[in-house]
C-alpha cells in the first residue's frame, strides 16, 4: 500500500466515527425528550337550540291609498287651494273652478222651485174651497174633481222644482274640487287659469297616503313549495306573526317593523315568484313610494337546531364541508358536514354534526385526524402551565 493511500483511510475512517456518534447523540436526545406534547386547541360544543329562519326579499315600497285628483265638471281653474307636497285632509278644498255658469243654473232652478210653491199654495186653497162648495151642492162634483186634480198636479211641480234644483247643485259643488282621501299630494299638473274638463285623462294632481305604507316583494315559489313540504313533515313551524324588518337603500335598519299582511294566490307566470305585501308604519313618512328597499321574512322556526361557527367549518378539494371535532378519547376526528344556510356568523347544520360535539374552531393548521389534542372550550381560559420548581441552594 502506498504512503498517500493511507492519510484517505484515516480520515474516512474518522468522519465515519464523527457520524456514528452524532447519530447517538440525537438518538439519545430523543429518548430523553420523550414524545411531542398534544397540541392545544379551542372547541366550541354543540348544544340544540331553536332559531327562526328568514329570507331576505327584495322590495318596493308603495303608497297604501293613492288617489288621482280629475275635475267631475269642465271649466276655467281660478285658484289652487292646496301647498303642493304638504299634507291634505279627505274633503279638504284643493282648486276653485269658474263656478258662473252653474250658479245661474242653481239660480233659475230655485227661481223654479219658487213659482211651484207659489202654484201649488193656490192649487190647494182652491181645492180647499171647492171641497166646501161641493158638500152644498154650489159647484159641481166635476169641478171639484178637477180642483184636487190640479192640486195634486202643483205637488208634482214641486217635487220636479226641488230635483231639477238639486240637480243644478251638483254640477255647482263640482266647481269646487275637494280631496278624495288623507295624505301627501304631490304637484300640480295645473295651474291657475287653465281649462279642464270632466274625465280628462291627465290628472290634476295625485294623492298617496304613506302612514302605513306596503313593501311589495315577491319569493320564488320553488321556495315556497320546499317550506310547504318541510312545515308538513314537522321540521319546521310556521311562523305568521314574526315581524318583517326592513333593511333601506344605504344599508341601515329601519326604525319600525312590519308585518306580513297576504300572499298572492298565483304565481306570475312570466317570474315564477309570489307576489307578498308587508305593511309598515311610516309616522316619520321615512319611506317614500317607488323607494327600494329590502325585507327580512320569517320562513318558519326549526326546533332542535344544530348551529356551527362557521371558523370550525371548511371546503376540502371536491368542494365537500368538513369539521374536525374532539371525541371521547381526545383526539380529533374529521366529519363530512352538510349545511344549508348562514344565520349570523355560523352555519345551519343539517347532519354530520349533532349536540354534544366538540367541534375545533382554533388550531386546526396543528392538527391532523387520528391526532391528541389538549382541548379548550372557547371563553374559557385555558389552566396555567405548572412552573418549574426552583433549584435548591447549592451546599457549602
Amino acid at each position: 500500500m502506498s504512503r498517500t493511500a493511507l492519510p484517505k483511510q484515516a480520515a474516512l475512517a474518522a468522519l465515519i466515527a464523527t457520524s456514528l456518534m452524532l447519530a447517538a447523540c440525537g438518538k439519545g436526545d430523543e429518548q430523553a425528550g420523550g414524545a411531542p406534547p398534544p397540541a392545544e386547541v379551542t372547541v366550541v360544543t354543540l348544544k340544540p337550540q331553536t332559531v327562526v329562519l328568514t329570507r331576505e326579499l327584495s322590495g318596493r315600497a308603495e303608497a297604501s291609498q293613492e288617489a288621482e285628483v280629475r275635475p267631475q265638471v269642465g271649466g276655467i281653474v281660478e285658484r289652487l287651494l292646496f301647498t303642493e307636497g304638504g299634507s291634505v285632509r279627505a274633503g279638504q278644498a284643493l282648486y276653485q273652478l269658474d263656478q258662473t255658469a252653474f250658479r245661474a243654473d242653481a239660480n233659475s232652478a230655485q227661481a223654479s222651485v219658487a213659482r211651484a210653491q207659489a202654484a201649488l199654495t193656490s192649487a190647494r186653497l182652491t181645492a180647499k174651497r171647492s171641497g166646501e162648495l161641493v158638500k152644498i151642492d154650489a159647484v159641481s162634483r166635476q169641478d171639484n174633481d178637477n180642483a184636487q186634480a190640479a192640486l195634486r198636479q202643483a205637488e208634482a211641480d214641486l217635487r220636479s222644482a226641488q230635483a231639477a234644483l238639486q240637480g243644478a247643485n251638483v254640477p255647482l259643488g263640482f266647481a269646487r274640487v275637494t280631496a278624495p282621501i288623507s295624505g301627501r299630494i304631490g304637484r300640480s299638473n295645473v295651474t291657475r287659469g287653465a281649462l279642464v274638463t270632466a274625465g280628462q285623462p291627465t290628472p290634476l294632481a295625485v294623492i298617496q297616503s304613506m302612514d302605513p305604507i306596503y313593501v311589495e316583494i315577491s319569493q320564488s315559489s320553488t321556495e315556497l313549495l320546499q317550506l310547504r313540504r318541510e312545515i308538513d313533515a314537522g321540521t319546521l313551524q310556521p311562523t305568521d306573526s314574526v315581524p318583517v324588518d326592513i333593511t333601506l337603500e344605504d344599508g341601515s335598519a329601519y326604525t319600525h317593523q312590519g308585518r306580513l299582511s297576504f300572499a298572492e294566490t298565483m304565481v306570475d307566470p312570466t317570474t315564477g315568484a309570489v307576489a307578498l305585501r308587508v305593511i309598515v308604519p311610516n309616522p316619520e313618512q321615512l319611506l317614500l313610494p317607488g323607494m327600494f328597499v329590502r325585507a327580512k321574512v320569517a320562513n318558519g322556526e326549526r326546533r332542535n337546531a344544530i348551529l356551527a361557527p362557521q371558523q370550525g367549518v371548511s371546503r376540502d378539494p371536491r368542494g365537500q364541508a368538513t369539521a374536525m371535532v374532539v371525541n371521547a378519547d381526545g383526539k380529533v376526528a374529521a366529519r363530512e358536514v352538510k349545511v344549508s344556510r348562514a344565520i349570523g356568523d355560523k352555519w345551519l347544520v343539517e347532519s354530520g354534526l349533532a349536540a354534544g360535539d366538540k367541534l375545533i374552531v382554533e388550531g386546526l393548521q396543528k392538527i391532523r385526524p387520528g391526532a391528541p389534542v389538549q382541548a379548550t372550550e372557547q371563553g374559557i381560559a385555558p389552566p396555567a402551565a405548572a412552573k418549574p420548581a426552583a433549584a435548591a441552594p447549592a451546599a457549602k
